[in-house]
């Protein structure tokens, strides 16, 4: 009924389409082991267990919450419904300050207690450098 041309073009599209669906579910795949989901304090509370995966944790430093013994830094991040007390030891980036966004990446120990291994400041989209915005303001 089809000629030669016609089943030859299906089937490279058909092998086409399959190849591509095949790709596709190999490089998401690929990322489920690699990707670190975003949650807030409220829904840490609502989880119904904790696991042992690592989470990031994302809400504004606590005014008055920052707390550094030796070289721990222990605060307090909120999204203004729940709170989870945070502790981390190492540097912390410079945007870091109370009344800031924050973003913890780590392990959470219990529904109050989440120990993080790096922080992520977060800025708005006016946001310079204060060197930057030093030497912008000498001109």
């Amino acid at each position: 009924m089809y000629g030669k041309k016609v089943k030859l073009r299906a089937l490279f599209f058909l092998i086409l389409i399959i190849s591509l669906i095949l790709t596709v579910f190999l490089v998401l795949k690929s990322l489920e082991k690699n990707v670190v989901y975003f949650i807030s304090p409220s829904e840490i509370k609502s989880l119904s267990e904790i696991s042992k995966k690592k989470i990031r944790v994302g809400g504004m430093v606590k005014e008055n919450s920052i707390k550094i013994d030796n070289k721990v830094i222990h605060f307090i991040i909120t999204d203004f419904e729940n709170e989870i007390n945070v502790t981390y030891s190492g540097i912390v980036p410079n945007l870091f300050q109370e009344k800031k966004g924050v973003v913890a990446e780590g392990f959470l120990k219990d529904r109050n207690y989440f120990e993080a291994e790096k922080i992520l400041a977060k800025h708005d989209e006016n946001y310079m450098p204060p060197n930057l915005d030093k030497k912008r303001k000498e001109k």
